[in-house]
């Protein structure tokens, strides 16, 4: 998962056209909060949807119990798998 460094700074500057400024202060008034409060709930709903979405899989019933099944009897590792586990470096 992509990390993004984070300053030490409680701001955050945008530039924004005219037209959409317009739009989210007007949405903002209508929730009854100022345009701050607005755009920080709507933008920390939008992100923790965007991580739920990319850090979750759903399968099929039947993908289910093929993964289950998979992991209750493994094939036998190939040539190319015995290959790739013999090059990595030993831990020690």
């Amino acid at each position: 998962m992509p990390r993004v460094p984070v300053e030490d700074n409680d701001r955050m500057s945008l530039r924004i056209a005219v037209e959409e400024k317009a739009l989210l202060v007007r949405a903002a008034a209508l929730q009854h909060t100022n345009l701050t409060e607005f755009v920080i709930r709507t933008a920390v709903a939008t992100a923790k949807d965007v991580i739920d979405q990319s850090e979750h899989l759903d399968l099929s019933e039947r993908d289910s119990l093929q993964v289950l099944n998979l992991l209750e009897h493994p094939p036998e590792p190939n040539e190319k798998l015995m290959a790739a586990a013999f090059a990595m470096p030993m831990r020690g």
